[in-house]
């Protein structure tokens, strides 16, 4: 999130797309609440009339997998009309920046594709430079070659007409949600947009996004109160989670994982290839540098690279799915699989429970037995006897058995106390990972030679016992001096010379001094717009709003005294206001860089036009990897650079087979696998069976009753379910034919006490070109009466 929970409240108007908050993330329903109370508007856009359709002042259905045609229009609208917010797209983006004439976008395609490859050749989308590497511009915005020229161009092809056809959204619909979110580009006037899975789990996820930017900055909503771009995690700590490389590709901090390519075989080559030479990113060597000295400490010194060579180098896609492929296919031996259960959650499940039945080992680590852990059992279909993957389980205990902090969808710190002890032999992750950790060093300790040397220079200092000194944590993320042991005040104080110490470098400042853990706060003054600064601590700096600097005009000005959050004091000579600046408090406007609010691009500015993605430097719409019609737009059905998981491992279905779009969702009720929420009784019985949602009109001309036993079914598998037939999805009219949408909750499996088939049996293997999330959202099958 770029914003915060609190801050809903402040906006004009919420876009709600690919999420169902009044249901999945209800507290922030009640900033929406509030804001409704001051008279701003909900839009909500899904398949599905959902609870929070139901709240919102405008719906539009959308056929899943068609967003970026949704906000394509949009984009073209705001430009049509001159809705945008033409102060803040000259100043704040690259709108004027000049891109090179190597770029052309022809058919589907953009410049410098190799279809061998799958991929493209980036550096022809480059834009033109200066001699001293700065980028040229057209502050009139008019250069032929322009980013915004070249993006009124793209989008043109994106007419109301063309997109109602494809989306299946009524016309009249498109239109009451592009006038009533576009109003928010004017001056005083601000919007957000909250998304969740919906939006990111597709072939084109990262781009659906990306549209969302696009918008987003046109309108001038990006560092306002009640703007922003807002992803709602589905968890309480997804955001610490991926904050600290729960992401495949990356390591603490979001900093690039090394991988095995000549230009990261050194340190020195690693920092050349990661690091721009303008922007706060200028800084990386030092926050690498000092996760290395976190990582091998006193082992950690210059002269081998801060223990950089210990680092593994792959030179593959480790992503979920292709990690389950390597299973598949016996080349991963064993998995440590902690609190995820992939025979229900994982894209193609019954494949990913097929190849755990190839590992040597496994050991799972939850609170229950799950799927997962008994995907050998005969109540999951196998038969024991052939399958030789030895499983242990660990008994892990819950949130409330255990202390530590999380990070919500906000950014927000926070530490949460030990309320009860862990129930018999349970213990908290941490404490397994510590004992993992301190018993393999003790396993190593005499050895030598290439697999024991990371394993021995690792700096495990956190005490003694199984249960880790989580204060020695927390200042060890924070970060400290080495040579003094104090703690330093902020990731400002990280150097690249090994004299300093940060296990994440966005974290550093929430331990700034002996006995001040941040997270601890809980001082619910409100300090100004609803920040409260004095409560938990977010990450960059407890800043609250990122890319504040853009709340205020080039002078320095908010754009409205309503909305303002800081602004140049010139008396003081300094920023002040209810947050904390998104870069130096002291950089007065006037200076070269005191007009660039998007520290973290090279350029300080935001990117219409993003010329490091796999896919494109625009959103461009392809269709999922399943499609009931062919795309409107171009040639190209798939997105070009989409990962593509080919023969038995990932079956294609086609729609003369399987005719029916569908989708999966959550409910309140059960949440993820359904692993703690299925063993509780009391939740067991509000949900207690798998069900679809499927149309009156699809019902009636299947034969299907209310309550009737049905087999839904993909190409990959088929599952059973009770049918309910409601109101709440609608047949959508593609290019002049009608086409049916399903919808079914994914928490269900063969454990616990409320029992079903797992919807995940019928998703492809099939992932996003920039991060391979999988396309959950969007895939074909057909429904038929079960007898």
């Amino acid at each position: 999130m770029t914003n915060h929970w609190n801050d809903l409240q402040y906006t004009d108007c919420a876009l709600i797309m690919g999420a169902n908050p009044a249901e999945n993330h209800p507290i922030s329903f009640r900033w929406l609440t509030k804001a409704k109370d001051k008279g701003g508007k909900i839009i909500s856009v899904d398949p599905r009339f959902t609870r929070t359709s139901s709240m919102a002042d405008v719906y539009a259905p959308l056929r899943s997998g068609t967003d970026i045609p949704f906000m394509g229009g949009m984009i073209k609208y705001a430009l049509d009309n001159n809705l945008y917010h033409k102060e803040y797209v000259a100043n704040y983006t690259n709108a004027g920046f000049i891109v090179k004439e190597s770029f052309t976008f022809e058919d589907g395609l953009f410049s410098g594709y190799d279809e061998s490859k799958r991929a493209y050749d980036k550096t022809q989308w480059a834009w033109e430079t200066n001699e001293d590497g700065t980028s040229v511009k057209d502050e009139t915005l008019e250069h032929p070659r322009s980013v915004f020229q070249l993006m009124k161009k793209h989008y043109t092809r994106y007419d109301v007409d063309t997109v109602s056809k494809v989306t299946g959204t009524p016309k009249e619909d498109l239109l009451k949600v592009y006038e009533t979110f576009c109003a928010t580009g004017q001056v005083g006037k601000s919007g957000t947009i909250m998304y969740a899975m919906g939006t990111t789990q597709h072939t084109v996820g990262t781009q659906n996004v990306r549209a969302f930017a696009i918008i987003q900055m046109l309108l001038g909503n990006i560092g306002l109160p009640g703007g922003g771009i807002n992803a709602m995690r589905g968890e309480s700590n997804v955001q610490g989670s991926t904050d600290f490389a729960l992401l495949y590709d990356t390591i603490p901090g979001y900093l690039a994982a090394p991988k095995a390519i000549p230009e990261h075989a050194t340190l020195e080559g690693y920092n050349a290839k990661e690091t721009p030479k303008t922007g706060y990113q200028s800084n990386k060597p030092k926050f690498v540098a000092s996760l290395l000295k976190a990582w091998y400490g006193p082992n950690a010194t210059a002269d081998n690279e801060f223990g950089y060579q210990y680092l593994p180098k792959g030179n593959k896609n480790y992503s979920h799915i292709n990690l389950f492929k390597a299973m598949y296919e016996g080349t991963i031996e064993g998995a440590f699989l902690f609190g995820t259960n992939p025979v229900v959650g994982g894209p193609n499940a019954g494949k990913e429970k097929e190849s755990l039945s190839n590992l040597k080992w496994l050991v799972a680590v939850d609170l229950w037995e799950t799927e997962t852990s008994a995907f050998w059992q005969k109540e999951a279909g196998s038969d024991p006897s052939k399958i030789n993957t030895e499983v242990f389980f660990l008994p892990a205990c819950s949130s409330y058995e255990k202390e530590g902090s999380i990070s919500n969808s906000g950014r927000w710190m926070q530490y949460r106390w030990q309320a009860i002890k862990p129930l018999g032999e349970s213990k908290a992750d941490l404490e397994i990972i510590h004992e993992l950790a301190t018993r393999i060093k003790g396993l190593y300790k005499n050895e030598a030679g290439p697999a024991a040397a990371p394993i021995n220079a690792l700096y495990w200092n956190y005490g003694e016992g199984h249960h880790p000194d989580i204060d020695l944590v927390c200042k060890e993320i924070n970060g400290y001096d080495v040579n003094t042991g104090k703690q330093v005040a902020g990731f400002g104080a990280l150097k690249d010379d090994g004299s300093t110490c940060s296990g994440n470098w966005i974290y550093s400042g929430f331990y700034p001094e002996e006995g001040k853990n941040r997270a601890k706060n809980r001082d619910n003054k409100d300090t100004g717009m609803s920040n409260y600064l004095n409560w938990a601590f977010a990450w960059p700096a407890n800043r609250r709003i990122i890319y504040n600097r853009a709340s205020a005009d080039p002078s320095g000005k908010p754009w409205s005294k309503d909305k303002a959050v800081i602004w140049w004091d010139d008396v003081q000579k300094k920023w002040v206001g209810h947050d904390v600046p998104d870069f130096v408090p002291t950089k007065a406007p006037t200076d070269p860089t005191g007009t660039d609010p998007f520290i973290m691009n090279k350029d300080g500015v935001g990117l219409l036009y993003a010329p490091t993605l796999n896919d494109g430097p625009f959103p461009e719409h392809y269709e999922p990897f399943e499609s009931p019609m062919s795309n409107p737009f171009s040639s190209q059905e798939l997105n070009p650079a989409a990962v593509v998981i080919e023969g038995d491992f990932n079956k294609r279905g086609f729609k003369a087979d399987y005719p029916i779009v569908a989708t999966t969702y959550r409910v309140s009720e059960h949440w993820q696998s359904g692993t703690m929420t299925r063993n509780q009784e009391w939740l067991s019985e509000l949900v207690p069976h798998m069900y679809v949602e499927i149309s009156e009109e699809l019902a009636k001309e299947k034969g299907i009753k209310n309550k009737d036993k049905i087999i839904v079914s993909s190409a990959r598998g088929e599952v059973k379910a009770f049918a309910m037939v409601t109101k709440r999805f609608k047949p959508h009219t593609l290019n002049g034919k009608k086409v049916h949408q399903i919808g079914m909750p994914w928490h269900f499996g063969y454990k616990g006490i409320a029992t079903g088939d797992t919807a995940n049996h019928l998703t492809p293997h099939i992932g996003d070109a920039n991060t391979t999330i999988p396309e959950y959202k969007a895939f074909l099958c057909d429904v038929r009466r079960a007898d």
